[in-house]
């Protein structure tokens, strides 16, 4: 019996992927490309310079840290007088930040400060850079987990600061810097 209940045989369909299936394959040989012109040889003088790839990665290696640095919480202690930390080094106030307790504990530790108590508060880094350094008298920046290995600095340059506070560092070798007075 059949599952529609009368004796009648199912007709046996095939679907059409079936039929697809069992059809022999054509094979169709693609036409050989064209052989490319030779190129002319360029002249000497006027090839680009190689690229510094050490000097290359470094930029890109911190762009990425500047990057990260402006996404992240980090630590910022406050002195004696409920200032922000800074230190005065060759004319840039630097804030002082940390990215967590134990490197501001390190901090501590190494200025000999450690039973005192550290009041901080937790600071968006972009908020650091774009809104903390342009109320510092004179060209400032911050300074990432001073003194220890892993430290990094963010001066008050264009790109990193607000170009408002930046300071102009005169010729950059790119041709497009101005002269420093």
């Amino acid at each position: 019996m059949t599952e529609q209940g009368d004796d009648r045989p199912e007709p046996h369909q095939l679907s059409r992927l079936a039929e697809l299936a069992d059809a022999p394959v054509a094979t169709v040989q693609p036409e050989p490309a064209p052989e490319p012109d030779p190129a002319p040889e360029p002249n000497p003088a006027s090839r680009p310079e190689p690229v510094d790839d050490t000097a290359t990665t470094a930029r890109r290696e911190f762009a990425r840290l500047l990057g990260e640095f402006r996404r992240t919480a980090v630590l910022v202690p406050f002195d004696d007088h409920e200032s922000l930390w800074t230190a005065d080094f060759n004319g840039v106030r630097w804030i002082c930040a940390f990215s967590d307790e134990e490197a501001l504990a390190r901090f501590a530790v190494a200025r000999g400060d450690a039973e005192r108590e550290w009041t901080y508060r937790t600071v968006l880094g972009a908020r650091l850079l774009d809104v903390m350094v342009p109320m510092l008298p004179g060209p400032g920046g911050v300074a990432l987990d001073a003194g220890s290995a892993d430290g990094a600095l963010f001066p008050p340059v264009a790109g990193i600061v607000p170009d408002a506070v930046a300071v102009d560092l005169g010729e950059t070798g790119t041709g497009t810097g101005a002269e420093t007075r």
